[in-house]
């Protein structure tokens, strides 16, 4: 087989076969994607069900059009899964898209990262080109997964190509995201580099983005995340600013995001019940922990993290402010919670503040219902500690609050007037940004409304 880093060339990889280690979303989407676009490749993950799945074209991850294109990989031969790694051999570029997540104190939980690394370093082989795309702090590729990949006698950048190439997608855009963002590569060495970009040019034949080093590749990722990160928290804190004038949050950062600024205008984002998802809640600890190691103390990732923290809490503490404002004993003022997934339109539970939210209410004495028809129930009563309710209407069945905390489309057309919830009735939106024509159509039909700033 031809290698696709031979030692003094910087031409794209000539194979065609890639295996993607790790098929969770981001390793499912990517896998799907580069199928369709007529590679061959070979998905190995550790859960004997999930490289099952894969192999007949099925995945648990939900995200818009993943189903149809994993059954077009298969259908067309050009997708496989598998657990074991001897399959690996077979690939010209190796993809590791395992799970990084954070342990307790911030740092990485790397155990996922070894295993795949120690795993593949039995079977790798002189040629092969080898691009981590799991988020890590700065240096984890050069200090932990070089090292892990040589302990076959290999030599990184001279035997095998090493690159860092971020995941950037955002669940329930993933697809086109993969279809549209450029492409970030850093290399062990320039030659890495430029090989991993052409690999990425030619397999989804967008614009590639290089680094000076694997560490500058690393934290582009971690940058993208922080700004998100704090500009949500500034989101946040400004819609509990406007709470205290009576201003709509909404029509302020209408207004403020129409300034010119730098090459765009103010943006600021849109305020919510809380931050979830497994990216936006651990890659700022790993901002903090990484610049700690190296005496430095950064506050905005921290701060941001503590603000966004909060906001279940606060949107717990809303729901009682006024349902007491309205004379109602809380162990007889059941809420009934539409959207238990952390974002709109998405199944994904993972650091979902519907949690923080439900706890907060279930220790004010609160009965607390769930409905998400995206979630998976066995994992939500696991994670949230109640079973979400299969029909809408048994959930809000007499309900004094109805907290929309994950506006997915399934809600877009609900006939509010037709819910048999107990009336006057609280409406909570923690994340639908109902406009306020909405608004109005909702207080017409015997509910009183309450947003985050609103």
């Amino acid at each position: 087989m031809t290698p696709v880093f031979p030692a003094t060339s910087s031409a794209p990889p000539r194979g065609r076969a890639v295996a993607v280690l790790g098929l969770g979303h981001v390793g499912i989407c990517v896998a799907a994607t580069l199928a369709v676009r007529g590679l061959t490749v070979i998905g190995v993950d550790a859960d004997p069900e999930v490289a099952a799945a894969a192999g007949r074209g099925h995945s648990r991850i939900h995200e818009p059009g993943l189903d149809v294109l994993l059954g077009r990989a298969v259908e067309t031969r050009r997708l496989s899964g598998t657990t074991d790694y001897a399959a690996v051999a077979a690939a010209d570029v190796v993809l590791i898209a395992v799970g990084t997540p954070v342990l307790e104190d911030g740092e990485l939980d790397d155990r996922a990262l070894r295993a795949a690394c120690e795993s593949l370093a039995a079977v790798l082989r002189p040629g092969q080109l080898v691009v981590l795309k799991s988020t890590v702090p700065p240096g984890t590729t050069r200090t932990l997964v070089k090292p892990l990949l040589e302990s076959n006698g290999l030599r990184a950048g001279a035997d095998f190509g090493l690159a860092f190439a971020p995941e950037r997608l955002a669940e329930g855009t993933a697809l086109a995201e993969l279809r549209t963002l450029p492409i970030v590569v850093g290399g062990l060495t320039p030659q890495n580099r430029d090989v991993a970009a052409a690999f990425w040019r030619d397999a989804l034949g967008l614009p590639v983005l290089p680094q000076d080093s694997l560490e500058a590749a690393e934290i582009v990722k971690l940058a993208d995340n922080w700004w998100i990160d704090a500009n949500i928290a500034l989101a946040n804190e400004l819609a509990k600013f406007c709470a205290l004038y009576g201003a709509d949050v909404l029509d302020v950062i209408a207004a403020a995001n129409s300034i010119p600024k730098g090459a765009g205008t103010v943006n600021i984002l849109l305020p919510s019940a809380g931050v979830g998802g497994s990216c936006l809640t651990k890659d700022p600890h790993m901002i903090t922990r990484a610049a700690q190691r190296r005496g430095l103390r950064i506050r905005t990732a921290p701060t941001a993290r503590e603000v966004n923290d909060g906001m279940p809490d606060h949107t717990a503490q809303l729901i009682i402010d006024e349902l007491e404002a309205a004379g109602h004993d809380l162990t007889d003022a059941p809420v009934a919670v539409l959207g238990a997934a952390f974002k709109n339109d998405t199944g994904d539970l993972r650091a979902t503040p519907a949690r923080g939210v439900i706890t907060a209410l279930v220790k004010a004495g609160v009965e607390v219902r769930v409905h998400d028809p995206l979630v998976d129930p066995d994992a939500a009563e696991r994670d949230l500690g109640v079973r979400p309710l299969a029909d809408l209407d048994d959930a809000v069945r007499g309900a004094r609050c109805v907290a929309v905390l994950a506006a997915h489309r399934a809600f877009a057309g609900l006939d509010w007037a037709a819910l048999p919830v107990s009336r006057p009735c609280l409406v909570l939106d923690g994340r639908a940004y109902y406009p306020k024509e909405k608004i109005a159509m909702l207080r017409r039909s015997g509910f009183t409304y309450r947003g985050i700033g609103r």
